[in-house]
């Protein structure tokens, strides 16, 4: 453990249980039992079942670090930040916090809907341990960061749920918190009061005020914070830095997506005298679920997702090659490389160069619809780009292009195959990442993808500049130009 007095969240074998009632009158049976039994001395028999939201949770949050939480919906976030912030009582285990804390959990929590903007504002500020005239000294700073003009003369039980959040957390980081707790509230304001909420976020972290943040949003957890905190169905599934989290965070996404299709698979397949396990070719589909004629690529192969949902091939669990990969598995990339413009291998370009970067890739099993993909990420983790094959087949099929569709194209088992990427460098010096995926796209528009094989740190390339003679600054080339 660290020094108590470095630390501002300690939470040791958290947990938090429900009880379970059917209904109404077997909750008033249990209390009457209770009492019953109590004075006699005898345990009582239950009546309810156990739901734990939250079970054997433990981290410590260093004051001044930023802090994620991720998770799917029911994943038990929001119990473990109303556990931190005392408006859950625990079942099990301890939480300790040091300091002041201000939380924007639940939209609109702690406001009357009743009262104005402003009586709302001395109504929390209060609340939060603030006195009248310490409130009068921020009222006109809170004014001013919520910027929702006469509106904060009227019950906000008016306000959108836009002016609601802006309201809230302008009053609480105006109070000067020790630890502020954010819960996803922030996803309803629009762009630029996000940008002005994340602004002040990191000066309050440079300030040494601990962060403890929740949001679905993948590349704001990887940019506000330093480490995360996976949880799954109440537990906690991995914790460590933000990237290597959120890297387990797909895993898992992935891996409860691969279990939903196979259901499915196992509630619609009508096996005749074969285990859909064992790997055989002659499982049966019912004409339900079987595609049609005009469904079947022009060889006439079976869709991927019927080869699948069949059992009929043996593919490999992207996420047993190693810790960058995941995915189902039935094509897998093999090599990622950068190329300059005559295409030589190579890591360092300029801006204003051309870069080729070659993803080789092989099918597992027959394959269609597929879109080949890529991301680049800068030195901090942050995305720079995305695209892949599937941006230019909308385009073609927008008209905005001609060239052949990839999506339509067809891949034997056991097919390896390659795509090129091309673009003139406009990034501004520094260390790149790239990440390369493999998906199943069921429409041709992002719709309905399956992840087949992503793969995180696949290559690396570096941009260099030539001071004297093509200089800019900051992340892009805007290739700007003067005139007078």
């Amino acid at each position: 453990m660290s020094s108590d007095n470095n630390i501002s969240i300690r939470v040791e074998d958290l947990g938090k249980c429900y009880q379970i009632y059917p209904n109404p009158a077997t909750r008033l049976k249990q209390a009457v039992t209770n009492r019953l039994n109590g004075a006699i001395g005898r345990t009582p028999p239950k009546y309810f079942s156990e739901f734990w939201a939250l079970r054997d949770i433990g981290f410590e949050v260093p004051r001044g670090e930023a802090f994620g939480v991720i998770g799917r919906n029911g994943s038990g976030k929001s119990t473990l930040l109303q556990l931190i912030t005392g408006v859950l009582t625990p079942t099990q285990g301890s939480v300790q916090t040091r300091g002041r804390i201000a939380a924007l959990l639940e939209l609109g929590s702690g406001f009357n809907p009743e009262f104005s903007g402003r009586e709302n504002v001395y109504l929390n500020g209060m609340l939060l341990g603030l006195s009248r005239a310490e409130i009068d000294a921020r009222f006109d700073g809170i004014a001013a960061f919520a910027d929702i003009g006469e509106h904060l003369e009227r019950p906000i039980k008016t306000y959108s749920s836009g002016m609601l959040v802006r309201l809230a957390f302008a009053v609480q980081v105006q109070i000067d918190p020790d630890i502020l707790i954010i819960d996803e509230a922030l996803a309803v304001g629009d762009a630029l009061f996000q940008k002005r909420c994340f602004a002040r976020i990191n000066r309050l972290a440079d300030d040494g005020v601990t962060i403890l943040f929740v949001s679905h949003d993948q590349e704001t957890v990887r940019t506000v914070t330093r480490r995360s905190l996976l949880l799954h169905e109440g537990r906690a599934v991995a914790m460590g830095t933000s990237s290597e989290t959120l890297r387990a965070y797909r895993r898992l996404i992935n891996n409860e997506e691969s279990k939903y299709f196979a259901s499915l698979a196992e509630r619609h397949i009508v096996v005749e005298g074969i285990d859909p396990g064992d790997g055989g070719n002659d499982v049966k589909l019912p004409d339900s679920v079987m595609p049609s004629e005009d469904a079947l690529p022009p060889d006439g192969d079976v869709p991927v997702a019927d080869q699948l949902q069949a059992g009929a091939v043996e593919v490999v669990d992207a996420s047993t090659i190693d810790d960058t990969s995941f995915g189902s598995g039935y094509a897998l990339v093999q090599r990622v490389v950068t190329l300059d413009e005559s295409g030589e291998q190579c890591a360092v370009f300029y801006p204003g160069e051309k870069v080729r970067i070659e993803i080789d890739f092989k099918a597992l099993v027959d394959l269609k619809n597929l879109n080949v993909s890529l991301r680049i990420r800068n030195r901090e983790g942050l995305k720079v780009y995305s695209w892949g094959t599937l941006n230019q087949d909308m385009q073609v099929a927008a008209g905005l292009k001609d060239a052949p569709v990839f999506w339509e194209r067809s891949f034997a088992k056991g097919e390896d195959a390659r795509a090129f990427f091309e673009f003139v460098c406009p990034l501004g010096p520094g260390f790149y990442e790239i990440q390369a995926a493999i998906s199943h796209e069921g429409q041709p528009d992002y719709s309905d993808q399956t992840i087949l094989h992503w793969k995180d740190e696949a290559a690396f390339f570096q941009v260099f500049m030539d001071q004297k003679s093509y200089h800019f600054g900051g992340s892009f080339d805007l290739r700007m130009s003067a005139t007078w």
